[in-house]
């Protein structure tokens, strides 16, 4: 078809999934991004990002269960449980290209999916965005935690991590409800050790914050030999949870980074 002067094309059905959320519904989206959150979060993480993205971008940010609106379904802790559940929950949204964003434990789970996805035949993302987080083959060097008495795994968590605030580690009430997804989410990290294996196809961005002493420059470094494609290193300022003040400045590299890719989608729009 060929597009009108405002490049408004005809709207697609939205597939209803608890695994993603749209904070912001883009019928007239172009592409997409899936957002993957860090241990123990929920997808509203992500809730602000819409705004700062071009509008042909639509915001999916994963909903894991065990938490915010699936707060009452038993959460998963193991990332190829993880991944066998995302790939048919996303595969109705795979319809317009789309890209990856994981922070953390999202890194792992959005690059493990991409590899998967890539095994099965499927459409891959066409940029892998990795945040705050080595990859996988990467052996941690820290003692684990997921084994540990509930008030040492919340201290520790929050010594190791940080972003558990005071009141609530007073409340004993409130951490038995947190817990048991954040000891899935950090049991599905701890015990998640694949060996190297063949490079993926498409560009990846490693992001990190400059003062993140769970991410050193060399554990994003280590995502070059995951692509034969492009590879680049951004550090904003700030530390394991960076997003959250820098959200403008990151924002702002994503779209110029996806540009290319939109730019390329609505010129295949006007020629069908």
């Amino acid at each position: 078809m060929m597009c009108g002067t405002d490049g408004v094309h005809d709207l697609r059905p939205a597939s209803v999934s608890p695994w993603v959320s749209r904070p912001q519904p883009r019928p007239h989206a172009r592409a997409r991004i899936f957002c993957f959150p860090h241990a123990g979060a929920g997808a509203s993480v992500y809730r602000l990002w819409g705004a700062g993205l071009p509008v042909e971008l639509e915001v999916c940010a994963i909903q894991m269960p065990g938490r915010e609106a699936r707060l009452r379904e038993p959460a998963l802790s193991s990332i190829p449980e993880i991944v066998d559940a995302l790939i048919p929950a996303l595969q109705p949204h795979l319809d317009l290209p789309f890209v990856f964003f994981g922070h953390s434990l999202g890194a792992v789970i959005a690059s493990e999916l991409t590899r998967a996805l890539s095994q099965r035949g499927g459409p891959l993302p066409q940029h892998l965005v990795v945040s705050a987080r080595r990859p996988p083959h990467v052996p941690d060097t820290k003692p684990p935690l997921h084994r540990l008495p509930d008030d040492s795994f919340a201290a520790e968590i929050n010594r190791r991590y940080g972003g558990i605030p005071t009141e609530l580690l007073q409340h004993a009430d409130v951490m038995a409800v947190l817990l048991p997804s954040l000891r899935a989410d950090i049991t599905a990290l701890e015990t998640h050790a694949p060996s190297p294996r063949a490079p993926l196809s498409m560009p990846i961005s490693a992001f990190g914050g400059t003062h993140d002493g769970l991410t050193p420059h060399e554990h994003l470094e280590a995502w070059r030999t995951e692509t034969a494609g492009p590879f680049r290193i951004r550090k904003f300022a700030g530390d394991h949870f960076y997003l959250k003040p820098q959200l403008a400045e990151v924002l702002a590299d994503l779209s110029a980074t996806f540009a290319p890719m939109l730019g390329a989608a609505r010129s295949a729009e006007c020629i069908q």
